[in-house]
């Protein structure tokens, strides 16, 4: 059997090594069109901010180390440009010279290449993506020797945000501009305050909401006219498959061109399979194709093709997007889906915001982390989660992974038993604290509003805060009266229990406790979920960002940019 495999890195050489280990027989052929065959793609941003401080570390592995182990011959600056599926052979161009090779199995493993709009203006500045080791190593040398004082990150996903993280550990003055009103395309907007106000807090310059227009020596002009200074620019805009060389081929290909196939990674063409970054998936939540160009399906997927070209039919059951980054001292997780999706999709669900310590509370070094789950209504299994906070988001984001692949349930979640020592866990993990909200919403005795829903609280009702009088003169939402808990059972009757009321406390679980003495006195409640924290961090989040877009918080008027 001889089978020919189109790009390397996870998808790639992951296929290949698993064949490799099925098949001691197969001839196997490696075209990479680059020089590098397998490297670590995620840890290129911490290069060029001189966490990782070996070349030789990024590359996983060298062509003469790949085929020394797996007898694979890999031929690097080989690139394919057409693939004819009829007479089962690809195109190959390898400098001036072109040339056929021919297959009894093909697998396309392309990946996506970045975005690069043609931006007027962008020769005039010094403009860099970052998908490859090259692309690293162009950046990182440019820093070296020009010495910029200042940065346009455009794009603010993960890598945008990695490499803002560790261009201002160089010393850059960083500004991120993104398009959409919030950071990182995978989380909800009331997810993204913390992370916004986090963002701002490390000297960063966050400009959301706003597009590059145009760019000249000085710096990038954003679509409201303002200039962003920034001596170099990092174009961090998204990536699209890297099929154009599939044209005519045969291959059916999605409206964005990316590969169609079907469980078992095959393509519309006999004998083609695809993986990585230039395929759709199925989502396991939504069970729409998806886009989902992240290492670890590719590293799965590519052991699956590497099963099924020996004859096995193992199937690839569908990725959910789990996915973790670092920012500094932050940590931002996600899996499977988010709200935004979820209501465009007119799927039913519901949420909870919780707030846990990573740790025991009396253990000193804890760090807080603001935990989003969503939920079905009916079943309440697990649609998808995200978190925000520091240490011990990756621990807990893994449980909700699990959840959501095996379609757990809240009261799953509450069975949990987790590792728990206190310079680790709490009793009550975070993860089992998720579970036990939702229960108490899905029985009807937690009853939850939401931070978007404050102005919408009827005017004859009553907005009560429960946290301490030293906490509420610290700062309240307008409009709630402060009745302390441990004082309400006393002072129950300053309310009008025919009324409905609104409860708040600091996150959440105080105002649960306050909506269990009122609704068995006979009070219709709500209590808002993520608590004043949750809001504390949207309203500081909007003044900012309506300062940065030049208005006047105190009277909306607009102000001249300085």
């Amino acid at each position: 059997m001889k089978v020919v495999i189109v790009g390397g890195v996870a998808g790639g050489a992951g296929t290949a090594a698993r064949l490799r280990r099925n098949d001691e027989s197969a001839e196997i052929i490696m075209l990479e069109r680059g020089e590098y065959i397998s490297y670590a793609n995620c840890g290129l941003p911490y290069y060029v901010g001189g966490v990782i401080t070996d070349k030789e570390a990024l590359q996983l592995q060298t062509p003469e180390r790949f085929h020394s182990r797996f007898r694979v011959d890999v031929r690097v600056k080989n690139e394919v440009v057409s693939v004819d599926t009829q007479k089962k052979c690809v195109t190959v161009k390898n400098g001036d010279n072109t040339y056929e090779e021919s297959y009894d199995k093909l697998v396309l493993s392309p990946g996506a290449s970045p975005v690069r709009p043609p931006i007027p203006g962008m020769a005039d500045n010094h403009v860099f993506t970052l998908r490859s080791i090259p692309d690293t190593y162009a950046v990182y040398d440019f820093v070296e020797a020009e010495k910029p004082a200042s940065c346009a990150v455009i794009g603010a996903g993960f890598i945008g945000l990695e490499m803002a993280e560790n261009l201002a550990e160089r010393g850059l003055k960083v500004s991120v501009v993104e398009g959409a009103a919030h950071v990182m395309p995978p989380i909800d907007m009331d997810m993204a305050h913390e992370v916004h106000n986090y963002i701002r807090a490390q000297g960063i310059g966050l400009y959301l909401g706003q597009t590059c227009t145009a760019m000249d020596e000085e710096g990038v002009i954003l679509s409201d006219g303002r200039k962003v200074q920034a001596d170099m620019v990092i174009l961090s805009i998204g990536v699209r498959p890297d099929t154009g060389f599939l044209k005519d081929s045969g291959i059916a290909l999605g409206q964005r061109g990316e590969i169609l196939v079907n469980e078992y990674m095959e393509t519309s063409a006999a004998d083609v399979y695809a993986l990585g970054d230039a395929v759709s998936v199925r989502h396991v939540v939504s069970g729409n194709q998806v886009l989902i160009p992240l290492a670890s399906p590719a590293n799965k997927q590519g052991r699956i093709v590497g099963d099924n070209l020996c004859g096995k039919r193992t199937a690839y059951k569908g990725s959910q997007g789990t996915s973790i980054m670092k920012f500094f001292g932050m940590t931002v997780a996600v899996t499977g889906e988010k709200e935004e999706s979820l209501a465009a999709q007119g799927r039913s669900y519901k949420k909870v915001i919780t707030t846990s310590a990573s740790q025991a509370g009396y253990y000193p070094g804890g760090e807080m982390m603001t935990v989003k789950t969503l939920f079905d209504p009916e079943t309440g299994v697990i649609l998808g989660a995200q978190i925000v906070g520091g240490k011990g988001v990756d621990k807990r984001i893994d449980d909700l992974a699990n959840a959501v692949r095996f379609k757990m349930t809240a009261y799953d979640l509450q069975e949990m038993e987790l590792a728990y020592a206190p310079p680790f866990s709490s009793a009550k993990d975070p993860v089992n604290m998720a579970g036990y909200v939702i229960g108490n919403v899905l029985e009807g005795l937690m009853k939850p509003f939401y931070v978007e829903d404050i102005e919408k609280i009827p005017a004859d009702a009553i907005r009560l805060d429960v946290r301490t009088e030293e906490e509420a003169a610290n700062g309240a939402i307008p409009g709630f009266i402060n009745i302390p808990l441990d004082s309400l059972r006393d002072r129950i009757d300053e309310l009008d229990l025919k009324k409905e009321i609104y409860i708040t406390c600091q996150i959440g679980l105080r105002g649960y406790l306050a909506q269990r003495i009122l609704e068995q006195s006979g009070a219709k409640t709500r209590n808002l979920s993520g608590g004043y924290r949750f809001y504390e961090m949207m309203e500081k989040d909007q003044k900012s960002m309506a300062a940065v877009a030049g208005m006047c918080t105190a009277c909306g008027m607009e102000i001249e940019n300085k």
